[in-house]
């Protein structure tokens, strides 16, 4: 089997590690894995993985360098006589898709997010995520919004939710030392609480919505912990540091940036809270803190309300409702240590039994066989020479 994997650039988020994952199952099944991108801090993990990486400027959302790029993935698809096609991203799926239709190659997407489409213009942008023969939705809710906007039949649609590596976020193997050097690092007083948000900083991932929370806890010793990239969000992250100042909160709030333990970082939290404002598409940060066993708050809309059972495995709160996600984190915040025992024990079950990276990975590569089997779109043979 042959595959080839199309996205803008191998930098850092969900879609860049699953492509890596991806890459890794295909590899490990005797497989060829490529991944064409721009580039990025990833390639490696690409190449460690078993995969290869061909470098393709597809990161342009240009419509001239797109038919050229289209051009560009053709030859590689005749060349490394791929068979399966998988587009993660929209403009390169744009020019995978002409170039899966040129060479016979079967087209997969997997639509990883609910993309805005409030124009014409921008709808049909988004529905080249609704053209594979397979379309990979990464939740039920994504599935019923590809079915929905784009009249995708549901026989073609399989629900693949993302996973983690259980092995890394495992509360077991975490140190006490990787705990300490960022509680450190982080300049947290000793004993407090620490309600942790994981996320970019955007607006609608609701650090506002957190830090108003924060100033309604009753307990009032708590620290809120930002933690996601600063880098391109100065200007928020500097409006964050008012409103926690004008709310009494300067001394209880820390924005540190990246982090690159984020087992270690999960484990220091007390609460690890999701408050978001708009639906998401999966919300991977979830089952990586529930794989970790920390109690889970998160807003009841998109990806979430599939993998937070709600008084069971977390709890959900209205979306943008401060009052509730703080009355919500006073509760967390007095859990008895053979409560949180309890909680810990099933919410890790319930990703070891339904949200893991191998299970993501097998049936990711079953849907490829699927396809194969089917026996259409096979590739012409190589007309460019051997690779």
């Amino acid at each position: 089997m042959v595959v080839l994997q199309v996205l803008p650039a191998l930098a850092t988020g969900g879609v860049e590690r699953g492509t890596v994952e991806i890459a890794e199952a295909v590899a490990g099944g005797g497989g060829t894995a490529l991944v064409a991108s721009a580039g990025g801090r990833l390639v490696g993990a690409v190449e460690r993985a078993g995969g290869r990486h061909l470098t393709v400027p597809l990161a342009t959302k240009n419509p001239l360098a797109m038919l050229r790029n289209a051009q560009h993935l053709a030859g590689l698809i005749r060349d490394w006589r791929v068979e399966i096609v998988h587009a993660r991203s929209r403009a390169p799926a744009w020019s995978a898709w002409i170039a899966a239709r040129r060479t016979g190659a079967h087209f997969v997407t997997t639509y990883h997010g609910a993309y805005g489409g409030r124009f014409p213009l921008k709808r049909h942008y988004n529905s080249i995520m609704a053209r594979g023969e397979r379309v990979i939705a990464i939740s039920r809710y994504i599935a019923r919004l590809v079915e929905e906007r784009h009249g995708v039949d549901p026989a073609r649609v399989r629900i693949i939710p993302r996973g983690v590596d259980p092995s890394v976020f495992d509360p077991e193997t975490v140190s006490r030392t990787r705990i300490a050097r960022l509680a450190l690092s982080w300049r947290l007083p000793a004993g407090a609480p620490v309600v942790l948000l994981p996320a970019r900083l955007s607006r609608w991932k609701g650090q506002r919505i957190l830090l108003d929370s924060m100033a309604r806890l009753t307990t009032q010793d708590a620290c809120c912990v930002l933690l996601g990239p600063t880098r391109g969000r100065e200007r928020y992250a500097a409006e964050l540091t008012r409103s926690a100042v004008r709310l009494g909160l300067a001394d209880r709030v820390r924005i540190p940036g990246p982090c690159e333990d984020m087992p270690a970082a999960l484990m220091l939290a007390d609460a690890v809270v999701h408050a978001s404002t708009e639906p998401e598409a999966f919300g991977r940060v979830v089952i990586e803190a529930q794989a970790m066993g920390r109690a889970v708050i998160a807003a009841d809309l998109g990806g979430p309300v599939e993998t937070v059972e709600d008084g069971r495995t977390g709890w959900r709160v209205p979306p943008g409702d401060a009052d509730a996600l703080a009355a919500r984190l006073d509760v967390v915040l007095a859990l008895a240590p053979e409560q949180r025992a309890v909680l810990a024990q099933r919410s890790r079950a319930a990703v070891l039994a339904h949200y893991t990276t191998l299970a993501m990975q097998q049936r990711t590569v079953a849907v490829h066989r699927e396809l194969l089997a089917s026996g259409a779109g096979s590739v012409a043979q190589s007309t460019h020479g051997s690779k």
